[in-house]
Parts: structure tokens; sequence; C-alpha cells
């Protein structure tokens, strides 16, 4: 009997993750499991992961999975060290479009 290796399996699942699909395509949220909850507000940026907290709450996902959610999507939200870290991976965004808020990176994506 074989065994392959599946780093869907054995990752730690540290983010959260959810896909939403609309008539205008696929939006990818995705958070750091500890943001959620939490209001990020640096006087100049706002972003209440609290109240919006089931915009990002779905399942509890690791970089490979969020790798696969991003491989097809209209508009992706990230926000967090780990999540925002896989999106520049895949080279999806460069760091100067990271924005910050309390030290906490947030990102946009969309595909036109």
């Amino acid at each position: 009997m074989t065994s392959s290796f599946n780093p869907s399996l054995t990752e730690k699942k540290s983010m959260y993750l959810k896909i939403h699909e609309t008539p205008k395509g696929r939006i990818v949220a995705a958070c750091d499991k500890e943001l959620i909850g939490k209001i990020l507000d640096d006087g100049e940026m706002f972003l209440d992961i609290q109240t919006h907290k089931n915009f990002y709450a779905g399942s509890l996902a690791n970089a490979f999975q969020l790798k696969k959610a991003l491989s097809s999507f209209a508009s992706a939200n990230l926000v967090g060290k780990r999540a925002v870290s896989v999106a520049l991976e895949m080279g999806l965004t460069v760091k100067e479009s990271v924005i910050y808020i309390n030290k906490t990176p947030h990102i946009q994506l969309y595909r036109i």
C-alpha cells in the first residue's frame, strides 16, 4: 500500500475561508483565524471583522486550500499575515499594494 503526501490534510488550518458564489463571479474571503471578531481601526482606515465576521468565517483552512480557492475568483478579500502572504506567494499582488490597518495586512483583488 502506498501513501501519498497531501498538504491539505497535514498543514495547520490557521485561516478562515469562505467562498461566495455570485452572479458576477466568485468572491474569495479569507482571514487569519485570530482576527475573526476584531475591529481594526488606525484612525485613517477601518475594517470591522466583528460585525462582518460571517463574510469571512466559513471553514477553517490552510494555505494549500486558500491557494486552491484563489486559482479561480472574480474578487478576493484577504486579511492577516497568513492570508495575504498566500496571494503574494502566488504572484497575485505585490507588497506595495498591501494596505495595513493597525499593522495588519489587508488586500482586495479583482480580476477584470
